[in-house]
């Protein structure tokens, strides 16, 4: 029985030996170089994420700019009277204020905020409220509450004296517990009339705990994924629903006080989730948004709108010889990111507190536009900017759809017109992104380069209510991602999207990060990103099997670059199937400088498998070391899985 044993065990090593699949790493052949911009962040303000997410202000409307001013705050009295009246002024940009007429000598009148879906309060932290206000006539003073979702008072904070001027006062309170769902109350106190044109209520812990700052736990996702650009604002919110409501950088840049609220085009657009109070508030502008750029070391990518409206919604195009203002508009912009503080708009940039450049290097002409409308509009940037500031790259599009007839035109015209890069968008089921491994194989090498501007695999369909980002999604994202890499010749950006969605408020599905209130957690997808962006490496390689790449045979998919500034090569293995698969990598052309490599793994025998705010890293990298024997790693790789491993050599 012993030899009966022991012979089913050779036989059973012999066949396993046999199925090992053996990789070869050419890694003294270099292909070209990896852009650093490869992998990067694409940001958009939908699934409230900017207003009620990134942006950490807590008060939701705190200009009275919404179409209906009193959206988000409610009347409050306790042994008093009054009454609120909605001002108009007819301004240019913050055009109301609220005239509270308060008699309550022994209790108090005013207003509530109910904050984003509820407002998130930290037990022990401290929250600095400012209000821009004057009294007209009277003795009032103010005192602020933050209750949670039982109206129970959890932090107060009293302002003794309301200026006679219109001027901005400032204090803070410190919370007695956690509230998921609170809200503020601002109390009057006293016998008069107050005017009041904004409320504000930020965290004091935000990231680099700036006035006016983002929410740290989320730009502290972004940043330990190690982007190499940050595209901005987005996405359909550039192109607004109509030319009136399209995105208008110069609008969101100056005081924050005088940025003009305006309605985001995602408050109605699907039945399934309607947020009619979903406005923009312009707090997160492009000031902001090229600050957060040289925060996380990504390169600003802005997007500006070209003269056309969102062609699924109205379709509105401006007349080509009404086109200059928008040129303009795209003029101006480099000169705020880098010009001198002795130019119009650098100086503004200046006065914004960054008086050096922002060096911006690449910019978007449109987002998702197509056909002959857009060809001839993009004509137009493309003749002025590259006459004027030749060294910016532009980014073009070919509309939303990864084919057919209108991609084709458009990819034959932007050729023509040497374009840069060229923003191509794939939103699509997971065996899509399987059987598409190989699409930038054979695209012309002389030709515009590629950005992967937006793409994300569905588990249910496009825009679908159910979609889950679950690891069957991430995985098959992450195969296609060795394709990308494969071919970084070609290709030099890629960008998952939609990034943030807010748990209570939100409109499209998947998105790579969601958030409710007080937490936050990266989706399987997030983590796939994180592990190729801090991956990177700084040149391609070769990786093959039997001289083929390995893009799918037997269900494996890999790619490997060569990171000369740590001395390492990176390779990345998908394995697919539901099988364990053994597997050999060589390291040709170079020597292995140790006797062991790094691993790290995502896995998930479920490809049901989500992450949630109770198991945020229920599929997460884990890390582990393997040997390194002469030049050769042998791994058994887990099934469903993505490796990455990292061997160090000289």
């Amino acid at each position: 029985m012993k030899n009966i044993a022991l012979t089913l065990s050779l036989l059973f090593s012999f066949c396993m030996l046999l199925a090992q699949k053996k990789l070869t790493v050419h890694a003294d052949k270099i292909i070209a170089p990896v852009s650093p911009t490869m992998w990067g962040i694409f940001f958009e303000d939908i699934n409230f994420g900017a207003d009620g997410g990134l942006y950490a202000e807590m008060i939701k409307n705190r200009s009275f700019e919404f179409e209906f001013p009193m959206t988000g705050w409610k009347e409050i009295k306790k042994d008093a009277s009054g009454k609120i009246l909605i001002q108009n002024t007819g301004g240019t940009r913050s055009t109301r204020y609220a005239q509270l007429t308060v008699n309550a000598n022994n209790g108090g009148y005013g207003f509530s905020n109910e904050g984003f879906r509820g407002m998130g309060f930290q037990k022990g932290a401290t929250y600095n409220f400012s209000i821009n206000a004057k009294k007209n006539s009277g003795d009032v003073k103010l005192r602020i509450e933050a209750v949670n979702s039982a109206g129970t008072k959890i932090g107060e904070a009293t302002l003794d004296k309301i200026s006679t001027d219109w001027q901005s006062q400032t204090i803070s309170l410190t919370t007695t517990d956690t509230a998921m769902k609170g809200k503020l109350n601002v109390w009057f106190e006293g016998i008069g009339e107050v005017v009041v044109k904004r409320v504000s209520l930020f965290p004091k812990n935000t990231w680099k705990e700036r006035t006016n700052g983002m929410r740290s736990d989320l730009v502290q996702l972004l940043a330990d994924m190690k982007p190499g650009f940050l595209r901005f604002p987005g996405g359909c919110i550039v192109e607004g629903r109509d030319l009136t409501n399209r995105y208008q950088w110069k609008q969101t840049v100056g005081a924050v006080d005088e940025r003009k609220t305006m309605v985001n085009r995602w408050n109605m657009e699907f039945r399934h989730k309607p947020t009619p109070d979903y406005y923009q508030s312009f707090g997160l502008g492009f000031f902001e948004y090229f600050q957060l750029s040289e925060d996380i070391g990504a390169e600003p990518l802005p997007i500006l709108n070209c003269g056309m409206a969102c062609q699924f919604n109205s379709g509105e195009v401006v007349a080509m010889n009404e086109l200059d203002p928008y040129v303009q508009d795209a003029l101006d912009l480099i000169e705020f990111a880098n010009g001198d503080v002795t130019t119009n708009w650098g100086k503004l940039r200046a006065d914004m507190g960054h008086p050096a450049p922002f060096n911006l290097k690449y910019l978007g002409i449109g987002n998702e536009q197509w056909d002959e409308q857009y060809i001839q509009r993009y004509a137009a940037f493309h003749k002025i900017l590259k006459q004027k500031y030749p060294e910016i790259k532009l980014i073009s599009s070919v509309g939303p759809s990864p084919d057919g007839r209108l991609f084709d035109y458009a990819w034959k015209e932007l050729k023509t017109l040497n374009a840069d890069i060229v923003d191509e968008h794939y939103y699509a089921k997971p065996e899509w992104f399987y059987q598409h491994v190989g699409r930038y194989d054979n695209y012309d090498r002389q030709g515009p380069k590629i950005f992967a501007g937006e793409y994300a695999a569905q588990s249910k369909g496009i825009a679908q209510v159910s979609n889950q980002n679950n690891w069957q999604c991430a995985l098959a994202e992450a195969a296609f991602m060795t394709g990308l890499e494969r071919n970084a010749d070609v290709v030099t950006m890629a960008s998952y999207a939609p990034l943030f969605a807010h748990a209570d408020a939100w409109q499209w599905s998947p998105d790579l990060i969601w958030f409710d209130n007080l937490r936050s957690y990266g989706t399987p997808n997030y983590y796939v990103q994180k592990l190729f962006a801090t991956n990177k490496g700084t040149h391609l390689v070769t990786i093959s099997e039997n001289g083929e790449a390995v893009k799918g045979k037997d269900s494996v998919y890999a790619s490997s670059v060569l990171d000369k500034q740590s001395g390492e090569v990176i390779v990345k293995i998908v394995n697919a199937s539901a099988n364990e698969v053994a597997v050999e990598t060589m390291i040709a052309g170079v020597k292995p400088s140790g006797k062991q490599a790094r691993l790290f793994t995502i896995s998930s025998t479920d490809k049901e498998t989500v992450n949630s705010f109770e198991a945020p890293q229920a599929v997460a990298p884990l890390t582990e070391m393997a040997a390194v024997k002469k030049n050769v790693i042998a791994i058994t790789l887990k099934p469903m899985s993505l490796t990455v491993i990292r061997i160090p050599v000289k």
